[in-house]
């Protein structure tokens, strides 16, 4: 039977708060165990390899799976970071690639070179649609993906929302576009945007048509996804609330809102989306 996994960002654990020290690692960890969520996505680049190997020991310890989200600067940077998917047994292994070539003809040999090295050490390298990576416009991920029909997407829409400054309610014509994504996506994350800003307070009432149409997205992500899927197939939902600057803060240097909490909740809308599918009638 096809499952529902919902993933909590380690990244988006972080404080970034003006006086509070940050939690540990270990911290962390528990926090997301008793919280109910089935694993933890790290960020690592480079550089950054030593601090995230700290987490290694946490993941048997807590009981939860691992997914990594790796950030190449570099053409041959991915190689060390795929060895080190491989060390933590990474059940998702997605990049935000950072290099990133001004046109689709001079990504797909990248994109290809990459897809193969991550073949030959058994993963399934899925791209993630963010900006400020390879996949940064919306219009240039088609191009793509019609070049690469093996290539999968994690899709975090947000970026697309503010890339292409989307109006509500959303046109017939990027909702096509919108599902192009969809047909092509193996892993979604959870963020909400606007048109002007990435990721904005869940709960608050200015904001509430663009969380319906969020849901509406995901749910849609997660149709495609289930008729795609083998019968025992398990689809990963990743919340990924960022810390400042991505919450947007006050004169004071505070968030406006408990992101937690708000984690806890795009949380609960996942697997109610999924139940709702579960539930509905087979065609």
């Amino acid at each position: 039977m096809q499952k529902l996994e919902v993933f909590q960002s380690l990244w988006g654990m972080e404080l970034k708060h003006p006086t509070q020290p940050e939690r540990s690692h270990e911290e962390n960890f528990a926090m997301a165990a008793e919280a109910g969520f089935a694993g933890i996505c790290l960020d690592p680049n480079t550089d950054e390899l030593p601090y995230y190997r700290e987490t290694v020991p946490l993941f048997e310890k807590y009981g939860l799976k691992s997914m990594v989200n790796l950030f190449p600067r570099r053409m041959d940077e991915m190689q060390p970071l795929l060895e080190f998917a491989r060390e933590v047994n990474a059940v998702k292994v997605n990049t935000i690639a950072q290099v990133m070539p001004v046109s689709v003809a001079g990504a797909i040999p990248l994109i290809n070179r990459w897809l193969e090295q991550a073949r030959a050490m058994g993963f399934d390298l899925l791209l993630e649609t963010h900006r400020n990576g390879i996949l940064n416009d919306l219009y240039f991920t088609l191009e793509v993906l019609d070049a690469i029909p093996e290539l999968q997407l994690t899709a975090d829409l947000s970026h697309f929302v503010v890339d292409r400054e989307f109006p509500l309610p959303i046109s017939a014509r990027d909702q096509g576009f919108i599902q192009r994504i969809h047909e092509r996506t193996d892993c979604l994350q959870g963020r909400i945007a606007t048109a002007e800003q990435v990721q904005i307070q869940i709960g608050f009432a200015q904001h509430q048509p663009w969380v319906q149409q969020f849901q509406t997205w995901w749910k849609e992500g997660m149709a495609s996804w289930r008729a795609r899927n083998g019968a025992d197939a398990t689809c990963v939902f990743l919340c990924e609330l960022g810390p400042p600057p991505y919450a947007i803060t006050g004169a004071d240097g505070l968030e406006l809102s408990d992101r937690w909490q708000e984690a806890l909740t795009i949380k609960r809308w996942a697997e109610a989306l999924w139940q709702q599918l579960e539930a509905e009638p087979t065609h």
